[in-house]
Formats: C-alpha cells, sequence, structure tokens
C-alpha cells in the first residue's frame, strides 16, 4: 500500500466515525430534518466555512474557418429563410427559444431593434441587429405579409426550438464540420466576438441579457442607445 492510498485510507476511516458521532448527536437532540438542516446552517456559520466558488468551463466556439463553411453551407442551400433565421440568431447572440417566439410587431426597421417579451427570467428586453440586416428584414416581412411570426414553418407556424437545433446541426453537417454546432454555440460565438472587439462587459451583458446581481449598480446607468454604437461598428468587422 501506498503512502497516497494510506492516506486516502485514513480520512475515509476519520470521516466514517465523525458522520457516526453526529448522527448520535442528532439521534440524542431528537432532531427532525429540519432542525437538523437549521443546525447545520449554525455550524458552517460558527466554522466560518464557505463554499468555493465554482469553476466556470469557458465555452467551446469554432474556428473562423468552420463558422465561414458554416454559413457559406447555409447560403447554398437556397432557402431564405434557413439564411435569415440563422443569421439572426448569430448576429443579434438571441437564445433560440426567444427568437422562435418573435412576432412581426416586435420587429423595429427603423431603430434596428426586436423587442424580446418575457425572455429568461420571464424579463421584457430589446436586442440589437445590424444596420446592414435592415432591407433583409424588411423583404422578409414584405415576402411573408400574413407571418404572424417572424419565422414561420410551410404549416403557417411558429419553429420550434427543437426544429431550430436539428436545421443548425443540418447545414453543420453538409459543410462537414467535425465541430458539435448547435445554436447556443452561435449565441457564445458572438458574445466572444463582440468581447474581443472591446466592448465592455456592461455592454456585453445589455446585449445578451444575461442578469447580475453583482454588477446591477453598473448595468442600470446603460440603455440600448449607448450600447449600439459600439455593436454596429463590431459587427462590421464580421465575414459571414
Amino acid at each position: 500500500m501506498n503512502t497516497e492510498t494510506m492516506i486516502d485510507f485514513t480520512s475515509a476511516n476519520e470521516n466514517t466515525k465523525l458522520v457516526r458521532e453526529i448522527s448520535r448527536l442528532v439521534r440524542r437532540a431528537r432532531l427532525d430534518y429540519e432542525g437538523f438542516r437549521r443546525v447545520c446552517s449554525q455550524v458552517r456559520k460558527e466554522a466560518q466555512l464557505r463554499r468555493p466558488p465554482r469553476s466556470r468551463r469557458l465555452p467551446r466556439i469554432l474556428p473562423e474557418a468552420s463558422l465561414k463553411r458554416f454559413f457559406e453551407a447555409v447560403q447554398g442551400s437556397g432557402n431564405l429563410q434557413h439564411e435569415i433565421m440563422l443569421k439572426l440568431l448569430f448576429l443579434t447572440a438571441v437564445r433560440v427559444s426567444e427568437l422562435t417566439h418573435i412576432r412581426v410587431e416586435d420587429v423595429d426597421l427603423g431603430a434596428c431593434k426586436i423587442f424580446i417579451e418575457l425572455g429568461k427570467g420571464s424579463k421584457d428586453r430589446y436586442i440589437l441587429y445590424p444596420e446592414s440586416f435592415r432591407l433583409i428584414l424588411k423583404a422578409h416581412l414584405a415576402a411573408n405579409s400574413e407571418n404572424r411570426f417572424l419565422f414561420e414553418s410551410r404549416q403557417r407556424n411558429k419553429f420550434s426550438a427543437r426544429r431550430v437545433q436539428q436545421i443548425v446541426s443540418e447545414y453543420a453537417a453538409i459543410a462537414e464540420l467535425p465541430e458539435h454546432v448547435h445554436p447556443h454555440l452561435l449565441r457564445h460565438q458572438m458574445l466572444t466576438w463582440l468581447t474581443a472587439q472591446g466592448l465592455p462587459d456592461a455592454q456585453i451583458q445589455l446585449i445578451s441579457g444575461h442578469s447580475s446581481k453583482k454588477s446591477l449598480e453598473v448595468y442600470q446607468h446603460l440603455s440600448l442607445a449607448a450600447v449600439e454604437p459600439g455593436y454596429q461598428r463590431a459587427v462590421k468587422q464580421l465575414d459571414i
């Protein structure tokens, strides 16, 4: 038995003794579940125990060449609605569940923004889209004047989040990408791009719709109008 194994064994043995001793005290005090939970909370405070910070894994993103191949596959399909939908998904960094619920009247062509009703956390917000995308959306709306939702299937129903995921996977397969491509990856991709272009965290948070109690005092002083110039400059650098 090596030293490391002996240490693990000793630690496990000590933990077993500790569990038995705590169990004996709980039974003696006749604590029920809620009583024991309150005692544990007080013990953590008394011992000044703190939960260690959660490690956050950085989201994986596509290499620039793979992203370009993906959108080349989309453009080559000849399905104009798919192209507009997936480019909007990427360029706005909107969540796929929010994208599928966008109604025609939510699109503001003049201000290059879209109203998101009851997004994550049941919060309303606006998202920005590139000025260069205004005419594309205008033409899409004109060609689908009977739509209730911005994007609808042939059965005149809004797309489900699952269907958009399938569409993304299909084009990734056509492009023969080795990476696993999904809608949320495109969101990470755009937010990473905006960060690389120098947009500060407060502006990224407003664009993405993330909530942050820590930085609430900073974020409440921002408006979408203040963020828009930086966003528009950043998206002009994209080549998709």
